[in-house]
């Protein structure tokens, strides 16, 4: 074994003792070691409740699976014609990066479309065609343009650094990742109006107060056009908390006490700096990715992009389970700092059940469905949580 080799052998092992440790930092939460019943959906919701919901969750399903089937063919497709635009190197890299997205983004509108009439066929939305199609214009238009500048800085990587076009992207990513955290508020804030009920905006202070949180600024988001689903968010990434509130969860029907808590299951996110932990788990996980797309890419190649974007996505697909492992622990967190901010495991439950009513959940799904589509443990586990700490 030559001296160099057993350098690199000894970078690699410190390399990988650090990834390991800086994972395990990131996955311990604070949730006490208590012990939560046994529960069964069938005698938490009525039979019509599951059927509904499992029909209107294995129909997402499927047109997920159809979208992501249809992208990675456009892709392959892609792949074998090779696009070479003319033009300095920079902008050959732009724009194939742009029709990289633009053809992924078509080979996905047939589903996209398919899913709104789900929903509208389950009156979870009345949104028109039209507008479902013209809504988020804005924000198609800022991917595409992302997509351009990721395609001139794949190729400007390649080019410049060689082998090692691999860690320079990565760093690039994680830095516009974590500027994109703090920009999203600024973002987001013309969507926004303040809740005009004043007490209930302060006893959602008072709970972020709780929580440990500084400064907070309740707001409400239009969402009632595109969806009756109940939800809300919080955003912590500035000088301020900024707690913001679906205008569906303000409707009469929806109690006070639910209002509160899931603005502090919200809250909770902040308090818990799952945001931040959330930039280090994408570090973590796109260290690796990047790595093999360097392997398998010649990146300098604006003719490459094609093959890029479809290892990416093929990387993204194998490491959606941890990821969607990881977002749900955290929730579950976040579940936890609610219930004892609010002290009223009754009313978490009831959420948790208005989630069934309004937004569809399915309370208990497939195993394979729930590890590779569910962001949150199931309704079945967070009403057994809620009834843990009574």
């Amino acid at each position: 074994m030559s001296l160099m080799t057993a350098m690199r052998m000894v970078a690699l092992s410190t390399l990988a003792v650090g990834w390991l440790a800086a994972a395990a930092l990131l996955w311990r939460t604070a949730v006490p070691d208590v012990t939560v019943p046994q529960l069964d959906a069938a005698t938490l919701f009525d039979a019509r409740t599951l059927e509904r919901n499992e029909r209107y969750a294995y129909g997402h399903a499927l047109l997920w699976a159809l979208g992501l089937g249809a992208q990675l063919g456009a892709l392959a497709l892609l792949v074998r014609r090779r696009p070479e635009p003319r033009g300095p190197w920079a902008l050959r890299g732009a724009l194939v990066g742009a029709l990289v997205y633009g053809v992924a983004w078509l080979a996905d509108l047939p589903s996209d479309l398919a899913g709104h009439w789900w929903r509208r066929h389950h009156d979870v939305s009345e949104l028109g065609y039209l507008g479902f199609l013209l809504g988020p214009w804005s924000t198609t238009l800022g991917e595409l343009a992302l997509a351009a500048l990721a395609g001139a800085a794949v190729v400007a990587a390649g080019r410049l650094l060689a082998r090692s076009a691999w860690l320079g992207l990565w760093a690039a990513f994680v830095a516009l990742a974590a500027a994109y955290v703090l920009v999203y508020p600024s973002l987001l804030a013309p969507r926004l109006r303040p809740l005009e009920d004043r007490t209930l905006a302060a006893e959602i202070q008072s709970l972020a107060r709780e929580a440990g949180l500084g400064e907070t600024t309740v707001e409400v988001r239009k969402a009632r056009e595109r969806t009756r689903a109940v939800n809300a968010e919080a955003i912590g990434a500035g000088p301020t908390t900024r707690v913001i509130l679906w205008d569906t969860l303000l409707e009469p029907e929806v109690g006070r006490g639910e209002i509160r808590f899931i603005a502090a299951h919200e809250l909770a996110h902040v308090a818990r700096d799952q945001l931040w932990k959330g930039l280090g788990w994408f570090a973590l996980i796109s260290l690796p990715c990047l790595w093999v797309l360097g392997r398998v890419v010649r990146l300098g190649d604006p003719r490459a992009l094609p093959l890029a974007g479809l290892v990416l996505l093929l990387l993204q697909l194998a490491t959606l389970p941890a990821a969607n492992a990881i977002t749900r622990r955290y929730e579950r967190e976040a579940d936890w700092e609610a219930l004892r901010l609010t002290r009223d495991p009754a009313v978490a439950e009831a959420s948790y059940r208005r989630f069934a009513r309004t937004n569809l959940t399915d309370p208990d799904p497939p195993l394979l469905l729930h590890l590779l589509l569910d962001s949150h443990p199931s309704l079945v586990e967070r009403i057994a949580t809620a009834r843990g700490t009574r």
